[in-house]
């Protein structure tokens, strides 16, 4: 059994209650940090220690152990004493189950969806997603029938900088907020991949801004093959968001992309927007 830590102090931590980023006093970074260690968990961990959400995260490892403890004990992480390590709480339902039920436009979307992934066929996966950070996590998915298929469900997380889903962000977003992702991104990739990828987010807008869609071959997956269009609500106080269909490379040819599921998911999109009662 192993003993956790408590009251840890380090030198090199500046004092949570005192950090605010840029001199922007109303902004906590505290708090950041704790939701950056929650963000820190995947659908495939089943539990992490300090020292791996320190390098997830990039903070000291003494200060991990502060947030650790302290998100245990309002019930977002569970401390499993045989291992010295976390897994999220039940808590953290509650948070993700209410930002579900304020998206509204889940519910309008699904049908179309479901149509839209039934024509796609053999285990063909339509899905819709907002940004995380440097990722597009997936809000509402539906799949046909098949033998094969797409391992992806809500709360997903599919790269923002290579994944058709991601491009068609990347397109829909101001300018600013791009110019500031941007370098991010480039950073996160590193210098020798991220030529190619710029390349191919920068095609992807000129696909979105000639015929409303972006395809991706294989630059996600070898295998998976899919397209994308941007959703954007005007006159609404609702972020950006991306409808994708995917599926085997097999069966979703690029030919098949361009001439039919592109179309239909652009059509797909401006059937969500008519229906109305997306948010709230």
């Amino acid at each position: 059994m192993r003993k956790r830590s408590q009251n840890v102090t380090d030198d090199s931590a500046v004092r949570d209650d005192e950090d605010f980023a840029g001199g922007d006093r109303q902004f906590v970074v505290a708090l950041q940090r704790g939701l950056d260690i929650l963000r820190c968990f995947r659908p495939t961990d089943e539990a992490l220690g300090n020292q791996e959400l320190a390098d997830r995260t990039r903070l000291p490892k003494a200060t991990v152990s502060r947030l650790t403890y302290t998100l245990s004990k309002l019930g977002y992480l569970v401390y499993l004493e045989e291992t010295g390590r976390y897994r999220m709480g039940v808590r953290v339902l509650g948070l993700g189950y209410a930002c579900l039920s304020g998206l509204k436009i889940r519910e309008t979307a699904m049908p179309y969806m479901q149509a839209l992934a039934n024509l796609a066929g053999d285990g063909s996966l339509v899905s819709l997603g907002g940004r995380d950070d440097l990722a597009m996590i997936y809000i509402a998915c539906a799949r046909s029938a098949g033998m094969v298929s797409l391992q992806l469900n809500v709360g997903s997380r599919i790269s923002l900088s290579r994944s058709s889903m991601g491009w068609a962000y990347l397109a829909a977003i101001p300018e600013a907020e791009r110019a500031e992702l941007m370098p991010r991104l480039a950073e996160k990739v590193g210098p020798e991949r991220w030529p190619v990828i710029d390349a191919a987010i920068q095609r992807a807008a000129q696909e979105i801004a000639e015929r409303g869609f972006c395809i991706n071959v294989g630059e996600w997956h070898a295998q998976v093959h899919s397209v994308a269009v941007p959703f954007r609500m005007p006159h609404q106080d609702m972020p950006v968001l991306a409808f994708n269909c995917g599926g085997p490379s097999y069966l979703l040819s690029k030919e098949r992309l361009e001439n039919e599921l592109g179309p239909r998911l652009v059509e797909l999109v401006r059937n969500v927007a008519t229906a109305g009662g997306l948010y709230g």
